[in-house]
């Protein structure tokens, strides 16, 4: 059975690209080498059209204005520059208040796009530049550690990494957040309280790094502007004692946080990654796994949720569980625990 796979390594190499929403202008070029928060591509998202009304402001007609106006359509225009006029005593004029593009003129009016900042797509890791993705992105390969977790609220950025959880599933409390973690990602067990992510966006920290989270204070970390991560899921789980163990041991060290959704069909996982030099090229992490005796798991689940444990035996065809239910099932030894069998859809295998 091909088994369910998540990254939590202390070294390795991975590939990730990076696309731009719509088709842009891809900045870097193949062989570069750019950091975390280094832009790779820009787009206009979302353009920003002004209506100037001639007619009013020069305290013409529609006709009379129409023949003040002394800008075309196409036209490039700065601000400050004279669209229309002058007339009259003052000499009324109307002026661009922003660099933009006559898009439209007549009826007394005219239409400018405004040229606004470009979307600027980011890197997300520090590495190199394999591959350019004409006019929509790039491929960035880069190595060091990679943590996988299971939900992410769509941001991403880069930060020095507090360690704020003295156990993998202590719970977060609002007096461990003080002025002196701003602009830092804080590494924590379960957050529970909604005036923790106020105060988190308030400071404002570059990220968060939780064990688990309530169920409902999802939606508010759902709208917070800065990376929120969940290694484990929803409701009061620890962190398990790999991803747990990773983390803590590169306290203190510059980290990205890619906080975009779980997607199995796209292969996306949110996930932090700490850039880390090589001796030597690492092979890429497999995506896909056959379950088989010996592999490390990680247990997805209740009774055992977020455990690590030790495939003993993968049992053939469909066992019969205690509670009745026929499945394919695997005997795993659980860390600190004796051995359990359990379905093998409640496993997932960490390479």
């Amino acid at each position: 059975m091909i088994a369910p796979v998540r990254h939590i390594l202390p070294l390795t190499t991975i590939r990730r690209e990076r696309v731009l929403p719509i088709p842009g202008k891809v900045v870097v070029r193949k062989g570069q080498k750019v950091g975390a928060a280094d832009s790779v591509a820009e787009a206009k998202l979302n353009p920003e059209h002004l209506l100037l009304d001639v007619a009013r402001g020069l305290r013409l007609s529609e006709e009379k204005a129409d023949l003040a106006i002394l800008c075309k359509p196409g036209e490039k225009v700065a601000e400050g520059d004279v669209l229309a006029g002058p007339v009259g005593f003052p000499k009324r004029v109307i002026r661009a208040t922003k660099n933009g593009r006559v898009i439209l003129t007549g009826g007394g009016q005219i239409l400018l796009e405004v040229e606004n900042r470009p979307f600027e797509l980011k890197a997300a890791v520090a590495g190199t530049v394999i591959e350019l993705l004409e006019g929509r992105g790039t491929i960035i390969e880069a190595t060091g550690a990679l943590i996988q977790g299971v939900w992410g609220n769509g941001r991403i950025d880069y930060g020095l990494m507090h360690v704020l959880a003295s156990s993998p599933g202590e719970i977060l409390t609002p007096d461990r957040l003080d002025v002196s973690l701003r602009g830092s990602i804080v590494l924590a067990g379960y957050c529970n309280d909604v005036e923790i992510l106020k105060a988190a966006s308030e400071m404002p920290l570059r990220g968060m790094i939780l064990a688990s989270i309530d169920i409902a204070i999802v939606s508010i970390a759902a709208r917070m502007r800065i990376p929120v991560l969940v290694i484990e899921g929803f409701g009061k789980i620890p962190m398990n004692s790999s991803a747990y163990k990773l983390l803590t041991t590169n306290d203190q060290r510059e980290v990205a946080v890619n906080a975009e959704q779980w997607n199995p069909f796209l292969g996306t996982r949110p996930e932090v990654f700490i850039t880390l030099p090589s001796a030597g090229e690492l092979p890429l992490p497999p995506e896909t796994v056959e379950f088989s005796v010996g592999q490390q798991v990680h247990i997805v689940r209740a009774p055992y949720t977020g455990k690590i444990g030790t495939i003993v035996e993968v049992r053939p065809g469909t066992t019969i569980l205690p509670n009745g239910l026929a499945t394919q099932a695997a005997l795993v030894q659980v860390e600190g625990s004796e051995s359990a069998l359990i379905p093998l859809a409640n496993l997932e295998v960490l390479v």
